[in-house]
């Protein structure tokens, strides 16, 4: 499978809010680790999957870092729980290894908000201008992308171009204007994207929440709809500004051991809490938005992964004139600093 999936919102079906399959049977994740055993296979989850398909997995964390232990991993299969352009990266960093989603239809809603057609004619209309992507794009788009940009570094990213250059940044907005207001940067045009799960977590939420647990830290991924309001929270005075993050979901892991706060309210999606409270058992993490979750993350169910692993269902590929293309700008960005979080 390649190419940009054509679902642009929650997958028909699916309502964010259920609990989906349950497990096949009592011994499946004995069997899943076994069935990988005989494959040669790494099991990978990425933070919103489903708690037990987190509990399975060899590694968990976010889609970069995921890719990068994909890469470097000695095994010759990689089973990626997460979202198809997740697996589509894994394959661009592991051209050789062969590379799994347990179900293709997992697409995402931000990646699908550009095509690469689309950012040919935004090229177009602003040439000579850099394009930064964030990595949660397709690899058809990555193709297309002079150099790509992590939640945790996009800042820094967009700081290494020249002032005088214009910027295309794609395709979160809110990611976007968050590295535009850090910047101050006037020549950087933001596309319209958004990922319909953050977009969904808004600034009255987060304000109502703050109210209500006024002792709390904030831990906010700037994906999201109310990453504004978190800083307007802090400049204001309604919430003490050390007690306001703004982070990747790798950053809230860390965050999460090193914090001496006793109650965390989480704006990302639900999925994240789990790790949370592994990493911080002695905190009481609370979603901003209970109900954000992401209908495609949770189609990778222990059902959907066990059949992957003993069927070799689906494999993953990229055309390799793309994958070349886009790890190139996945590379550049590795150049310019620590990439740190994926999302």
């Amino acid at each position: 499978m390649t190419g940009t999936l054509t679902t642009a919102s929650e997958p028909s079906g699916v309502d964010p809010g259920d609990a989906v399959d349950a497990p096949p049977g009592p011994g499946w994740a004995e069997e899943v680790r076994a069935l990988a055993r005989r494959r040669d296979a790494v099991l990978l989850a990425h933070n919103y999957q489903l708690p037990a398909i987190q509990d399975v997995a060899d590694h968990v964390g976010d889609s970069l870092a995921l890719s990068r232990i994909a890469a470097a991993s000695s095994a010759s299969t990689i089973v990626f729980c997460g979202v198809h352009f997740m697996a589509e990266t894994a394959k661009i960093l592991a051209p050789d290894k062969t590379v799994l989603i347990p179900d293709a239809r997992a697409g995402c809603s931000l990646a699908d908000s550009i095509t690469a057609e689309q950012l040919r004619g935004w090229k177009a209309e602003h040439p000579g201008a850099v394009v930064v992507s964030y990595v949660n794009t397709t690899a058809a788009v990555k193709a297309e992308t002079d150099v790509c940009c992590t939640s945790s570094n996009a800042v820094e990213v967009v700081a290494s171009i020249p002032r005088d250059r214009e910027v295309l940044f794609l395709p979160d907005q809110f990611l976007g204007a968050h590295v535009r207001r850090e910047l101050g940067r006037e020549n950087m045009h933001v596309w319209a994207g958004e990922c319909h799960v953050h977009a969904g977590i808004n600034g009255r939420q987060l304000t109502d929440q703050a109210a209500a647990h006024p002792d709390a830290e904030l831990f906010v991924h700037p994906e999201c709809g109310c990453a504004t309001s978190a800083l307007y929270l802090a400049g204001s005075g309604a919430v003490p500004a050390d007690r306001v993050k703004i982070l990747s979901t790798g950053g809230m892991v860390d965050a999460a051991r090193a914090t001496g706060a006793k109650e965390v309210l989480v704006a990302t999606e639900v999925g994240m809490l789990h790790q949370l409270r592994r990493a911080a058992p002695e905190i009481d993490f609370r979603a901003v938005n209970d109900r954000a979750s992401c209908g495609y993350m949770k189609m990778i169910t222990p059902e959907a992964l066990l059949r992957s692993v003993r069927e070799g269902t689906d494999e993953v590929h990229v055309d390799p004139d793309l994958a070349g293309r886009g790890q190139a700008a996945v590379q550049r960005m590795i150049e310019i600093g620590n990439p740190g979080g994926g999302e």
